[in-house]
């Protein structure tokens, strides 16, 4: 693809992209603190199967939708700025990239100990559960530094 190849389209794909990683850095602020709490829960069979439905209804209606939509819109403009034709000035993106890739394993990890307390196998302790919450946020004004400082 060509640099600058969006044209006129570009704001409506940007703003797209700024709406879904909205939407997926709220459902990744959420699913943590759900964690804590399931787990907190378990001794409670009622409390912990709603925790399992609330986790389910998270990742299925908002994280795990607007985290492909996220990557879509954020692929197609860092085509757009030139990053697969190799464009320069964009280590700043690289780096951006590689956060989003980290937090999409967080992600995938947050979804898989889900599952795992949905079958009431905790394999981590609360305290360092909680710690885990502070990822999302510390990825969030990681990127955004990158994106609005761009340092390199």
């Amino acid at each position: 693809m060509e640099p600058g190849y969006l044209g006129a389209a570009y704001g409506g794909v940007e703003a797209a992209r700024v709406i879904f990683g909205s939407f997926w850095m709220a459902g990744m602020f959420m699913l943590p603190r759900y964690l804590v709490y399931h787990q907190e829960g378990l001794s409670d069979p009622v409390d912990a199967a709603r925790w399992v439905e609330r986790e389910r209804r998270l990742r299925r209606i908002i994280l795990t939708p607007a985290m492909i939509l996220t990557w879509l819109f954020g692929l197609l403009l860092a085509a757009n700025i030139g990053l697969f034709a190799g464009g320069t000035g964009l280590g700043w993106l690289h780096a951006k990239i590689a956060i989003v890739v980290l937090l999409s394993g967080y992600h995938g990890w947050a979804v898989g100990y889900s599952k795992k307390l949905a079958k009431g196998k905790p394999t981590i302790s609360n305290r360092a559960l909680r710690m885990m919450n502070e990822i999302p946020a510390l990825a969030a004004t990681l990127t955004v530094i990158l994106v609005m400082v761009r340092p390199f």
